[in-house]
């Protein structure tokens, strides 16, 4: 057994090939629904840290999110009497990579919220397989890079530059936020692959990793909130609405969402799911925020898209057995 993350965060132990889905209509219904489902709880989760943001500061949002998830993936946990993992090196291997892909990027997108708009933040979430594709063909050297792989890491980064707009000098682009938002999208594949050189055959369930890592995540925020920010004197109730949502359907629930499609449809079907998050993030901005788009974002979002699923190409007889994908959103938490 191996173990990834997905694209928001959660720690993933992937077992060997599983046993071919069963094909009745019904079953393959429901995957696809919740698939659907899925990509929607993402795709609104930064919309969501837009509106958290109107109201309370990015470390009090991203604290609220951690604490709501956390008490959603407890419950599941005690009612299916899970422990947490055993043992000090576990425990803080799992303290880094909580950092890595809960505390740190969900920070960073909270704060790039509060000067860039979410459809932007939501496009650049979708970099992670890019990045992710970079730091591979550097850090493991079990993974050769291929041609098509190398283009779609070129073709990426176009897009990139084609949302940024490049050839404008990048006017109008705020710096700061953008890159805190893409640095946010690189944390996601930093942790993965300290996960992969430290978790994999820990022998522990997904869901007793990802309590652990929430847990961890939430503990890192309680403790560095109140050094940046102080308590709220009132407490608006949209946003506070936002960041529960954003907790204990997008963070929470979401997850075990995540495992159920991992272990029906497997690994590789269940990631594509971050190809629709940036679509259905920019959606959500638009129609509800009434935030505009100028022609190169969506066009550079597409770019991006076909250049990330290109990065996570391999050939036939090798793609059912290999782990999510070589990038953060082998994914992942987050947003």
């Amino acid at each position: 057994m191996s173990v990834t993350s997905t694209p928001q965060g959660s720690l993933v132990a992937v077992s060997p090939p599983p046993a071919p889905v069963d094909p009745k209509p019904r079953r393959v219904l429901g995957w696809r629904l919740r698939f659907g489902v899925l990509s929607l709880i993402w795709g609104f989760s930064f919309l969501l840290i837009k509106v958290g943001t109107e109201g309370y500061a990015p470390f009090q949002v991203t604290l609220g999110r951690l604490l709501f998830g956390t008490a959603v993936v407890a419950v599941v946990l005690v009612v299916k009497r899970e422990r947490l993992p055993r043992g000090t090196r576990s425990w803080a291997h799992l303290t880094v990579a909580a950092l890595l892909l809960n505390a740190l990027p969900f920070s960073l997108f909270a704060y790039a919220e509060l000067t860039i708009p979410s459809t932007l933040a939501g496009i650049c979430n979708a970099t992670s397989p890019l990045w992710g594709m970079a730091l591979s063909l550097v850090a493991l050297s079990e993974d050769r890079p291929t041609r098509r792989r190398v283009a779609g890491l070129g073709i990426g980064f176009l897009g990139v530059l084609t949302v940024l707009g490049a050839w404008q000098g990048f006017s109008g682009l705020d710096f700061r936020g953008t890159s805190m938002a893409l640095l946010a999208a690189l944390c996601y594949p930093i942790g993965w692959i300290y996960v992969r050189r430290t978790l994999a055959g820990s022998g522990h369930s997904n869901l007793s990793l990802t309590g652990a890592q929430l847990l961890i995540a939430t503990v890192e925020l309680a403790v560095v909130t109140p050094l940046f920010t102080s308590l709220p004197t009132h407490f608006p109730v949209m946003p506070l609405l936002a960041i529960v949502a954003l907790g204990a359907v997008g963070t929470g629930l979401a997850f075990l969402m995540q495992y159920g499609l991992v272990s029906e449809v497997g690994p590789t079907t269940a990631q594509m799911v971050t190809y629709f998050v940036p679509v259905i993030a920019t959606t959500a901005g638009v129609a509800v925020l009434g935030e505009t788009l100028s022609w190169s974002t969506p066009v550079g979002a597409v770019i991006v898209l076909a250049g990330a699923a290109l990065t996570q190409s391999r050939p036939r007889g090798r793609a059912r057995n290999r782990p999510i994908a070589d990038a953060a959103h082998e994914r992942a938490d987050h947003s």
